[in-house]
């Protein structure tokens, strides 16, 4: 859509390392704070080689207005590797820090137009997105779902996924759950589940296990779908027409990963909140989670892990990572966002990538 400047590309850095396309998200939002938030850390600089894809004038603006604030640790712009992707003066003028409009959805989209591109053509190993607003991307002409559906897109992928991955700060253990369904109406959950769609949500997450965090045969817990998982078909039936035949026969096609399920929702996150606060009374929670419906997922998740989930699209040719939060227009340039799960996804972005790839053809690349 856009010419980029790439005469802004500054400090390059070594292909030694993972490399990172870091998207600024929506300008108007907080992705611009909480990217120079966590790149204050000097640990993501020296390991990871990070190129933030976005508007300088725009880091430049948030740095400055910022910086005067002596609380707050900011990396500043001039010390990055910042790839600008410059936007018509139409666009530029009508972005405004905290109103989310047609100019910011344009701009949020150029960047990851660009981002997406630049990985496909080998340029980057992964991308790592702040957030998007969707309604602001309509505004601006694009009807996408979420950056997680244009990523596919853009990829040629029809079999994708999105997997949230937190690590527990008290005990170290990592939480992934993946939804079978995400951005549909709660009405109809229960026509667009079918045995097709969870057996390729299952290979999904088994792939991304093995490939991803190197497990090779583990455990999954799946989740019912109505309240004590249809208790008998008393409380709905789909457990008993489909949902439990279908485990049975997945059970059967993967003899080496154990199975769980239907379990009931109310008490299949009681285990992985055990493990997360280490209370010591967890016995042997599941390597992954599939939840059937956007919250029965993302309640617990968020519960649990809401500064530090990692929003993981699974089942592209590369590595994309995000944080689990949105754009926070309403406290967008007061300098008080949290930067915990943008350095997160950054983290996991580049283990991703090390899993993918390995130390050696990293270390190999011209």
């Amino acid at each position: 859509m856009y010419q980029v400047n790439q005469h802004q590309i500054i400090n390059s850095g070594s292909h030694k390392r993972p490399r990172l396309a870091l998207t600024l998200g929506d300008p108007a939002g907080i992705g611009t704070e909480v990217i120079l938030k966590a790149l204050a850390d000097p640990d993501l600089q020296q390991n990871f080689d990070v190129k933030v894809i976005g508007s300088l004038d725009l880091l430049n603006k948030i740095y400055t207005n910022l910086a005067v604030d002596d609380r707050i640790t900011l990396a500043n712009p001039a010390d990055l590797s910042v790839i600008d992707v410059p936007l018509p003066a139409d666009i530029q003028d009508e972005i405004i820090i905290g109103t989310g409009n047609r100019a910011s959805g344009a701009a949020s989209f150029a960047y990851m137009e660009y981002a997406i591109a630049q990985t496909l053509a080998g340029k980057f190993d992964g991308i790592v997105t702040a957030p998007i607003a969707k309604s602001a991307w309509k505004a601006a002409g694009y009807d996408y779902p979420g950056q997680t559906e244009l990523l596919a897109q853009k990829s040629g992928v029809e079999r994708f996924g999105m997997l949230f991955v937190a690590r527990s700060p008290y005990t170290n253990w990592t939480l992934r759950t993946l939804l079978a369904t995400t951005h549909i109406p709660l009405c109809q959950v229960s026509q667009t589940l079918t045995p097709q769609l969870l057996t390729k949500k299952l290979d999904l997450l088994v792939d991304c296990l093995k490939q991803d965090f190197g497990i090779k045969n583990g455990k999954i817990a799946i989740a019912g779908l109505n309240p004590h998982s249809g208790e008998q078909g008393q409380l709905g039936t789909e457990e008993i027409d489909w949902l439990i035949p279908w485990l049975e026969q997945e059970r059967q096609n993967r003899p080496h990963w154990q199975l769980e399920g239907p379990i009931p929702p109310d008490t299949m996150w009681v285990k992985p909140g055990q493990a997360w606060y280490g209370n010591g009374h967890s016995q042997n929670p599941a390597d992954g989670y599939l939840a059937l419906y956007h919250d029965q997922g993302l309640i617990p998740v968020k519960l649990m892990a809401f500064d530090r989930a990692v929003n993981t699209t699974i089942g592209l040719p590369f590595v994309r990572t995000s944080p689990d939060h949105g754009t926070a227009f309403d406290i967008a340039g007061k300098g008080i966002a949290d930067a915990t799960s943008m350095k997160a996804a950054i983290e996991l972005g580049a283990e991703l990538v090390r899993q993918r790839l390995g130390d050696r053809a990293i270390a190999n690349r011209n």
